[in-house]
C-alpha cells in the first residue's frame, strides 16, 4: 500500500474522556490509556494504523496544550511542530480549521516561498505584500501546483479498528476519490443493531437514485462515485430513539456516522470559506505564521474567539458535495463503558473483567475494571459497571451510564 507524500493525517486528541471516569481523568484522558493490555494506548494505536499510508512527518495531532508532553512521550518520532495545541476547547470545526490552515500554510511555503511577516487579510490579499511578494493573493493560489495536492484524512484518537488492513484499503480508496473529485468524503459504518448512541447517515444508493427524476439533484461526480461504491449523502441524523433506530436499520440506506473524514486541501479550504466564514476568517490573517515562532502567540490570541461548533453542523450538513463509503472493518467509537463491554471477551454469564482478577457469583452482564493486581468478588448483581482507579470507585447501572458525565461534573 503506497505511502504518499501528498497524504496527510489529522488526529483529534483533545477530549477529556469523562464518560470513562475514574479510569480516564482530565490529567490523563482515555486516548492516552491502554484499555486492552496490549502495551499501546488508543492514540498510539491510531498513529500506528496510519503509518503505512502516511509519512510520519505528515501527521498532525490537535490537542489541548496540557497534553503536548504526553503525546511527545507516546509518539517520540513526532516533532513539536506536529502537535497543534488548542488554548481553549471549541469543538471539532475550529479544531479541523486549525489543522487545515496549518497544512495549507506548509504547502504554500513549499510552493511559493514565504517570509514570516506575511499572511493573508480576510479578503484574500497578501498582508504587507507588494508586486514582488513571494505569495499570491489567496484567491489566486494555483491549486494545481504539486505542492498543493494535499489529501487529508481526519480521525479521532479513540476509535477502535479491528480489521486495520481493510481500513487502510478504504482510506486509500477515499484518497483516490477526493484527489480527482471536488468532494467531501466520510466513512459510514454498516449498522448491525438499532444503536441509539451513534449518529446516522442516509445515502443515495442505486435503488434510491433510480427514484430521482432529475440527475441534477445529485452532487457532482455522482455517476462515477456510484460505480465505485461511493454514494452521495442525503441527510445526517443525530442520535435517534430506539424506534427510529430500528426504522433506520430496516431501511438499508442508513449508516452509522463514524466521524472519519477525507478531503482534498482545496475542497475543505473552500468549504470553510463559503460555509463557515466565522471560523475561516479567524485563521486567514495568520495562517502564514504557521510553522514559525509566531504561530503559538497567534493561536493563543485568536482561537478562543472561534465559535463553538461541530464540523457536522458547520460543514457536513450544509455542503452539497458530500459522499459516503459504506464500510465494515470492525469499527467502534470507544466512547462509553458500554461500548468497551461490547468489545471485550465475556464469560458464560456475560461478565467482563479487565486488568484484574474478578470472581463472579450469581452475577450476569457486568463489566469490572480494577487496578492491576487487585482481586474482587462480585455477587448477585446484573448489568453493572464497577470501576476502581486511584482511590475512586464507580458503581453504576449500564443502562444509566450516560449520567456518568453528569456525576463527574458534580464532584
Amino acid at each position: 500500500m503506497k505511502n504518499n507524500k501528498n497524504n496527510y493525517c489529522v488526529i483529534m486528541a483533545g477530549g477529556v474522556g469523562s464518560r470513562f471516569w475514574p479510569f480516564s481523568r482530565e490529567e490523563r484522558p482515555k486516548q492516552f490509556l491502554d484499555f486492552f493490555g496490549t502495551g499501546r494506548s488508543l492514540l498510539q494505536m491510531t498513529v500506528d494504523r496510519f503509518r503505512p499510508l502516511i509519512p510520519i512527518e505528515n501527521m498532525f495531532i490537535v490537542t489541548n496544550v496540557m497534553y503536548k508532553q504526553m503525546i511527545l512521550e507516546q509518539v517520540p518520532d513526532l516533532s513539536e511542530g506536529q502537535i497543534l495545541c488548542e488554548p481553549a476547547r471549541r469543538n471539532t470545526a475550529p479544531c479541523i480549521a486549525y489543522a487545515t490552515a496549518h497544512i495549507r500554510a506548509l504547502c504554500l511555503q513549499r510552493a511559493y516561498g514565504y517570509t514570516s511577516e506575511q499572511g493573508y487579510t480576510k479578503d484574500g490579499k497578501v498582508k504587507g505584500g507588494s508586486e514582488t511578494s513571494q505569495l499570491p493573493n489567496y484567491l489566486d493560489i494555483d491549486w494545481s501546483k504539486p505542492e498543493m495536492q494535499a489529501n487529508i484524512v481526519v480521525a479521532a484518537s479513540d476509535h477502535l479498528i479491528l480489521e486495520e488492513e481493510k481500513f487502510r484499503e478504504t482510506i486509500s480508496k477515499a484518497f483516490d476519490f477526493v484527489s480527482t473529485n471536488k468532494a467531501i468524503c466520510t466513512l459510514g459504518m454498516q449498522p448491525t443493531r438499532p444503536e441509539t448512541g451513534y449518529g446516522y447517515i442516509q445515502f443515495i444508493n442505486e435503488r434510491s437514485r433510480s427514484e430521482l427524476n432529475d440527475a441534477a439533484e445529485l452532487p457532482i461526480a455522482a455517476p462515477t462515485a456510484l460505480n465505485e461504491g461511493i454514494y452521495p449523502v442525503k441527510t445526517f441524523t443525530e442520535k435517534p430513539n430506539l424506534e427510529m433506530a430500528k426504522v433506520f436499520l430496516e431501511s438499508g440506506d442508513f449508516l452509522w456516522n463514524s466521524g472519519i473524514f477525507i478531503w482534498n486541501l482545496q475542497t475543505i479550504s473552500e468549504a470553510f470559506r463559503y460555509l463557515l466564514p466565522a471560523v475561516a476568517d479567524r485563521f486567514r490573517e495568520g495562517e502564514l505564521l504557521m510553522g514559525t515562532e509566531q504561530e503559538e502567540q497567534f493561536i493563543e490570541e485568536m482561537f478562543p474567539k472561534c465559535p463553538n461548533i461541530s464540523i457536522d453542523y458547520g460543514i457536513m450538513e450544509k455542503a452539497e458535495n458530500v459522499f459516503v463509503i459504506p464500510s465494515s472493518f470492525g469499527w467502534s467509537d470507544l466512547g462509553t463503558w458500554g461500548s468497551l463491554y461490547e468489545l471485550s471477551d465475556k464469560d458464560e454469564e456475560g461478565n467482563v473483567s479487565l486488568h484484574s482478577e474478578s470472581h463472579f457469583y450469581d452475577a450476569k452482564g457486568n463489566i469490572v475494571v480494577l487496578e492491576k493486581g487487585k482481586k474482587a468478588i462480585i455477587q448477585g448483581v446484573e448489568d453493572m459497571i464497577i470501576v476502581e482507579e486511584k482511590g475512586a470507585l464507580l458503581v453504576c447501572k449500564k443502562s444509566e451510564e450516560q449520567r456518568i458525565k453528569q456525576f463527574v461534573s458534580e464532584l
